[in-house]
């Protein structure tokens, strides 16, 4: 449970538009599976397009997602009228990314006024058992007039 008071009230519905707005995400077809204050998963559905030669998940789609989970938990604490942009991350892929669905689980660790700390665990989905394949450390930036 969130523990994050975010500073504006309509948070969920902003950060759910903003990620409706992105066409990359439509593309590999993520979808949002929970929002809180601080907080944002996502899901993405196996596809052989989303594979490397071994038939794992890409890491480019592990840490895609993460990174939008992040970023999109990040966001949920911003006041209205401000952005996310990823300002920096680093990846530790602990296991061969594979199941029949990726789920991203993005986590605000310290929220700030320009720049906010985050976490990203990703996890393969395979016959209702969860593996841990990815953590990232992310920092979020957060842009005034930029509206997401």
């Amino acid at each position: 449970m969130s523990t994050f008071e975010p500073p504006d009230p309509a948070y969920e519905a902003r950060v759910r538009a903003s990620f409706a707005r992105q066409a990359f995400m439509r593309t590999l077809g993520v979808e949002i599976l929970h929002v809180a204050p601080g907080e944002v998963d996502l899901g993405l559905r196996h596809r052989p397009e989303l594979t490397q030669q071994h038939g794992y998940f890409h890491a480019g789609a592990t840490a895609t997602i993460a990174d939008t989970a992040a970023g999109y938990a990040a966001l949920s604490l911003y006041p209205k009228g401000t952005g996310v942009l990823t300002t920096e991350f680093k990846i530790s892929l602990l296991r061969p990314a594979e199941g029949g669905r990726l789920i991203a689980r993005g986590r605000v660790i310290k929220p700030g006024r320009t720049l906010t700390v985050c976490r990203a665990d990703v996890y393969g989905q395979n016959s209702g058992r969860d593996s841990h394949v990815a953590t990232l450390l992310l920092s979020m930036i957060c842009l005034e007039g930029l509206e997401d």
